[in-house]
């Protein structure tokens, strides 16, 4: 070698060794299982006088750190690890933390929109994060609260599912995305599948709030709030630095040979981040469980079917009598997000989600038979037409400390929602189609403000804007003519609006007792216009213009570190919407519903109790009750049309009914939830709801009362691996518990009611390195048939699912 060059490469060698003796010092800590880095990671040594933690990125700077030193490693959610400096240059400075199988501090936003600890809200809050739907693998939203083992989900058809809270659902409980209230005005009262529309593959966490919620939420809110928080993109640390990041996701199941695709990509620089979202689904007919109840062997057996052929229908024989077609669909969601802090107070986002479906069968009305379940079938086609849905939002936050606020969010949305309805009875031609189109235009501006870190208020404004338009045709299949029929909603239209101002208080009055207050007064306008092309209606117009008043009053009482006891009394209401005040539609043959203009508000009056024990910080119990008092219920009862108790309505005589203020009704109930550790790796967590309700004035039970159900599996988490056992199940709900209008589905249940039933289910996820994933699972693995309470679809049989998942 040129003597001349050797010091230039003697000097390079002692830089190069000089640099990996300073990169060495960099430490990396990431999730045993996962693989995924943990920033705010509390690294220290013996003295507690050398201290450092992890960024974002889950890195920490050693070089304060002495060869000599122990390094201790705390985190709230991992176990603690501690190593002396050398154990850790042996691992090449990476470390892997093992998760806790029961996290004690947790993070909501649901309460008051905004970041809260458990410990700092009165009401019962779960959440399920974005961990856990990666790992359970929910084909639909509905799907993903279900895996809760909190919440009770019904369906109608595979197309949908329809959260029961407390004795609530449909209209009665409340859907919210990024914050926005996706309720409109025609919720119906029935079981209602919207929720199908939030994309879980983009969702990174969901809150359901139990109880009222009606301070922050408005109208609605009776049974509890459920709000889907979807993904945003990160920013850059400098303007020299760019993030990218790219998910994707392939799944196949086997009980409805699904098919799901799923990407995101992301990119973010110093002030500006971009996200895009799509994923694609096909659902092919579902198969039931092939073991029948032996009690009711024939109950759920699809054995025949109708189809079109040679200008006719006729009934078939079903080859495989678990196949229940027609029951499969396609859906395609799509999210744009664009993030901009143009400073540290200033933070914008826009969001865009777009969702629509293909046809969606409504299984429950296909199985329908004439006179009881003893008749023919009587639909040849029932089916909602593609389920649409569109939200355009920004939200802008303004941070800064002013006497009248530290944080100022207004939120602008508009969202669009069109579906339709179409069916045609057996060897009849004409086929109906009656299709809604509901604009909604959203503004809150919210402020919080906080003194001193033990007294803050929350208050602001709302206002919602619904426009509502319903067409009706009936095309003849045979020639193609076309000719108009009764709307389901008002022909000339309807519009809705909610205005609304509100505030919540909450300080701590000591050390172990903090108090939360709150008010919010709203005020619903309602127009709905007619025309006398189908009815002879004594009105032209429904006019509503009514106020509620509602409140809630919590207490949290920590008399020790590991022990609290939450009381909080709330109320809530429900204004009428146009479903309920205005609509004109067939609940079951030979029943139709009639629009009523004297329609009020209902109101609820809730207490709640709650006991949460932690044990060692091993285990923790969570005891809830709660009973709620529901005045002016809005139920269905006989009404009279221009004097006459019925009409004819689609060519058959109906006895008429209207949505009437005659209700006065109870809903109690407990839940009861554990989570424990067995060892470093293995927990057990279990979930028990049980719920009863009544209407006081006709002494009959309510319709969306759930029977006793729950959860309960064990978990084990170790390296890459996780793998979880677990059992769903319902208890018996005996038909006399049943209200009158679903003791009246024969094809919905068995003579008895609606029996128990037990799963059996496993699931495994697996990293390969820390950017490919794979999951799979078997759900019901006895395969057993059973059928949800008020569900019009029997649940998947043994469905093997696997998927794929890749990050960069």
């Amino acid at each position: 070698m040129n003597r001349y060059l050797r010091p230039f490469f003697l000097c390079f060698s002692v830089f190069l060794l000089a640099s990996q003796g300073l990169s060495a010092q960099t430490l990396t800590v990431v999730n045993e299982t996962t693989l995924k880095s943990i920033p705010n990671v509390y690294i220290y040594n013996e003295g507690r006088n050398k201290v450092a933690s992890t960024d974002l990125d889950g890195k920490a700077d050693l070089t304060k750190f002495a060869e000599g030193d122990t390094l201790h490693f705390q985190h709230p959610s991992y176990q603690g690890l501690q190593l002396l400096f050398k154990e850790v240059e042996e691992r090449n400075f990476r470390i892997a933390l093992t998760e806790r199988p029961v996290i004690m501090d947790e993070i909501f936003v649901s309460a008051n929109k905004r970041e809260q600890k458990i410990t700092d809200i009165p009401q019962k809050v779960t959440r399920i994060s974005e961990d856990q739907v990666i790992f359970h693998n929910p084909q639909t939203s509905a799907d993903l609260l279900q895996s809760s083992g909190k919440v009770f989900v019904q369906k109608s058809q595979m197309g949908g599912g329809s959260p029961m809270l407390r004795g609530f659902a449909a209209n009665s409980v409340l859907l919210s995305v990024d914050g926005v209230r996706m309720n409109n005005a025609i919720f119906r009262s029935g079981n209602l599948q919207n929720v199908i529309s939030v994309d879980p593959n983009a969702v990174e966490g969901t809150e359901v709030l139990f109880g009222p919620g009606s301070i922050i939420y408005g109208s609605d809110a009776l049974g509890g709030v459920m709000n889907f928080q979807t993904k945003n993109p990160e920013l850059s640390y400098s303007a020299a630095e760019k993030l990218f990041e790219l998910n994707s996701m392939g799944r196949y199941s086997t009980a409805n040979n699904e098919r799901t695709f799923h990407a995101d990509a992301a990119v973010g620089f110093e002030k500006w981040g971009l996200l895009s979202s799509v994923t694609y689904s096909y659902f092919g007919d579902l198969r039931s469980g092939g073991n029948f109840y032996e009690d009711y062997p024939e109950f759920g057996k699809r054995r025949e079917y109708i189809v079109r052929r040679n200008g006719k229908d006729m009934i078939v024989p079903n080859d495989d009598v678990r196949i229940q077609r027609f029951s499969g669909y396609e859906q395609l969601n799509l999210m744009q997000k664009v993030r901009y802090n143009p400073s540290g107070r200033w933070h914008l986002n826009y969001g865009f989600h777009f969702a629509t479906t293909g046809n969606i069968p409504r299984y429950d009305r296909l199985i329908q038979r004439e006179n009881g379940d003893s008749g023919d079938l009587v639909n040849a086609e029932w089916y909602y037409g593609p389920q649409i849905w569109m939200m355009n939002t920004l939200n802008i936050d303004y941070t800064g400390q002013t006497k009248w606020y530290d944080k100022v969010s207004a939120v602008f949305s508009r969202q669009w929602f069109q579906e339709s309805r179409n069916d045609r009875k057996f060897e009849n031609t004409k086929l109906r189609n009656r299709e809604e189109n509901v604009d909604v235009y959203t503004a809150n501006i919210d402020f919080d403000k906080q003194w001193n870190e033990d007294k803050e208020l929350f208050y602001g404004v709302e206002s919602v804007y619904n426009f509502v338009e319903s067409e009706a045709v009936e095309t003849d299949i045979v020639s193609g003519e076309q000719a108009p029929v009764a709307t389901r909603y008002p022909d000339e239209g309807s519009t809705y609006i909610q205005l609304a101002a509100y505030t919540k208080y909450q300080q701590d009055l000591s050390a172990s007792l903090t108090a939360e207050a709150g008010a919010r007064y709203s005020h619903i306008l309602l127009e709905s216009r007619f025309s006398d092309n189908y009815y002879d209606f004594p009105f032209s117009t429904i006019d509503i213009n009514t106020g509620a008043l509602s409140g809630n009053l919590g207490l949290i009482y920590r008399p020790l570190d590991d022990l609290q006891f939450n009381l909080n009394a709330s109320t809530g209401f429900r204004a009428p919407n146009v479903d309920d005040a205005s609509k004109i539609f067939d609940s079951e043959p030979g029943t139709v519903i009639m629009p009523n203009a004297d329609l009020g508000p209902e109101y609820s009056y809730n207490l709640d109790f709650t006991v949460i024990k932690d044990f060692d910080e091993r285990a923790r119990l969570e005891i809830n009750t709660y009973y709620t008092w529901l005045e002016d219920a809005m139920v269905r009862r006989p009404f009279e049309f221009n004097g006459q108790d019925s009409i004819r309505y689609d060519g058959q005589m109906s006895k008429v009914e209207a949505v009437v203020n005659s209700g006065q009704a109870y809903v109690y109930g407990a839940s009861v939830g554990l989570s424990t550790e067995i060892s470093t790796h293995i927990a057990l967590q279990s979930e028990l709801t049980y719920t009863r309700g009544r209407d006081r004035i006709n002494d009959e039970p309510l319709r969306h009362v759930a029977p006793l159900f729950g959860r309960i599996g064990i978990t084990y988490k170790g390296d890459r691996i996780r793998t979880e056992i677990y059992s769903e199940f319902n208890g018996q709900k005996p038909i006399s518990d049943f209200s009158p209008s679903e003791r009246s589905k024969p094809h919905l249940y068995t003579e008895d009611g609606s029996p128990a039933w037990a799963t059996l289910n496993a699931k495994a996820s697996y990293h390969l390195n820390e950017d490919i994933m794979l999951n799979a699972g078997v759900e019901n693995i006895f395969d057993k048939h059973y059928r949800p309470y008020s569900s019009g679809i029997s649940a998947p049989g043994r469905n093997v699912s696997v998927a794929l998942r890749a990050h960069l």
